[in-house]
C-alpha cells in the first residue's frame, strides 16, 4: 500500500475500546516539534470519521466524530486511540470493519 501524508488521506482509526473506524486525516503533525513521535517516520494526526453510535444521526445522516493529535500505533502502548494504515489491520480488526460497513 502506497502511504502518502496529506490532508484526507484515508487511514484507520482504532478507537479507546478497540473498534476499528475509517477516518479521513484533517491534519500530519509531522514537523511540528512538540507533537514529533519517537518514530519519525509515523507522524500524529486530528481525524474526522462516522460516529459509530446509530443514535447520533440527524437530518444530513450519521453524525461526524473528531479526534485530535492521535498516535500511530506503533507509538501507542494502550489497545486502542491510535490511527493505522489499513494494511495494519489484524484479521480480527479487518473484520470489525468490514462488519461496520455493512450496518
Amino acid at each position: 500500500m502506497e502511504r502518502k501524508y496529506r490532508v484526507g488521506e484515508h487511514v484507520v482509526f482504532v478507537d479507546q475500546v478497540s473498534v476499528p473506524r475509517d477516518a479521513v486525516v484533517t491534519i500530519w503533525w509531522s514537523g511540528k516539534p512538540q507533537y514529533a513521535p519517537e518514530n519519525p517516520n509515523e507522524p500524529g494526526c486530528n481525524l474526522a470519521f462516522i460516529s459509530g453510535d446509530p443514535s447520533r444521526d440527524d437530518p444530513y445522516g450519521r453524525q461526524m466524530e473528531r479526534e485530535t493529535s492521535v498516535v500511530h500505533k506503533t507509538n501507542q502502548p494502550a489497545h486502542g486511540f491510535y490511527w493505522c494504515w489499513p494494511d495494519e489491520l489484524d484479521d480480527g480488526q479487518r473484520q470489525r470493519l468490514n462488519a461496520d460497513k455493512a450496518t
